[in-house]
């Protein structure tokens, strides 16, 4: 029993060395909020029950209610996000003087009305992008069925409430807001990256879109796709440097089928299609069609060898 407690009390003592924890340790306030997971995901389900009315939660909405229950559900995303914005700027904050509560909290309602506020523009893509889903799969049935069965669709939804958070700039919570739809479909979005109108991935488990990424309307990808940085270049103390575009763009109306890989700051020309399995780190022309490579031969990109 001695040399058990004696185990015991050695491990406390190296877990409690400042040394061992100094890179992973917050200094947390007493008072101040931390950001909530189960809220978080209270706010997402909320979002969703006010952007698909009747497709989420046990609301009925009967003729005549909506309006009502509209109110309602906006009155409770109001308390709970302005809270959780709240705790992301209280979290990111780097001065230890002061009150943050009260310095944050005019900031922190002000964004979570200018989020209130652009829920129609939200809806209004999020309507394209559940029919080009639709238009794009013979194998859905109806609206229905996508809005409730398909990953591409809340992977999507998340993304764009979390790009519009970032914009306001809400420090933290959007990124765990895509990092949720990211572990519950394997579809992974970066915030920042910016999404055109009537956007679709078929599929999507493996999908992963890159912070600087640029993409137009119409785009349809498929599951394994990459859009990723190739490297990115350190200063003079080897730490890489953050922000600089390192991802592709990918304009109008192009299709990438399954497990493509694009690398860089390239741009996929409008209107190309991108075979399966292809690699690429170079610009591609309007109107191409890159393929795997047939025996003896190079790419193809309309109908000739690069």
């Amino acid at each position: 029993m001695k040399e058990t407690e004696l185990k015991i009390t050695k491990t406390i003592e190296r877990l409690s060395d400042p040394e061992s924890y100094n890179v992973v340790c917050h200094q947390h306030r007493l008072g101040e909020p931390l950001p909530s997971i189960i809220k978080l995901n209270q706010i997402i389900n909320l979002v969703r029950e006010i952007l698909f009315p009747g497709y989420f939660g046990n609301t009925s909405l009967q003729p005549g209610t909506t309006k009502h229950y509209m109110g309602v559900y906006v009155d409770e995303l109001y308390e709970l996000l302005s809270e959780e914005i709240m705790a992301g700027m209280c979290f990111e904050c780097k001065d230890e003087t002061g009150d943050r509560l009260k310095k944050y909290s005019p900031d922190a309602q002000g964004a979570t009305i200018d989020f209130i506020e652009y829920l129609p523009e939200i809806r209004k893509k999020l309507v394209a992008d559940v029919k080009a889903t639709f238009l794009g799969d013979p194998a859905a049935r109806n609206y229905g069925e996508v809005i409730f069965c398909y990953p591409a669709i809340r992977a999507i939804t998340n993304y764009r409430v979390a790009h519009r958070l970032l914009e306001l700039g809400v420090p933290l919570i959007p990124r765990f807001i895509s990092e949720m739809a990211h572990s519950e479909t394997g579809i992974d979005i970066h915030p920042r990256a910016q999404i055109g109108e009537s956007f679709t991935i078929d599929h999507g488990t493996g999908v992963v879109i890159g912070s600087t990424c640029i993409i137009g309307n119409n785009v349809k990808i498929y599951q394994g796709v990459t859009l990723g940085a190739k490297s990115f270049p350190v200063d003079q103390d080897g730490n890489p440097i953050k922000g600089i575009p390192r991802h592709p763009i990918v304009e109008d109306n192009v299709i990438i089928y399954a497990g493509a890989t694009i690398l860089g700051r390239v741009t996929i020309g409008a209107n190309s299609i991108i075979g399966g399995n292809v690699w690429i780190t170079r610009d591609i022309e309007k109107n191409s069609r890159i393929v795997q490579p047939k025996p003896n031969d190079r790419f193809y990109s309309n109908g000739a060898g690069i």
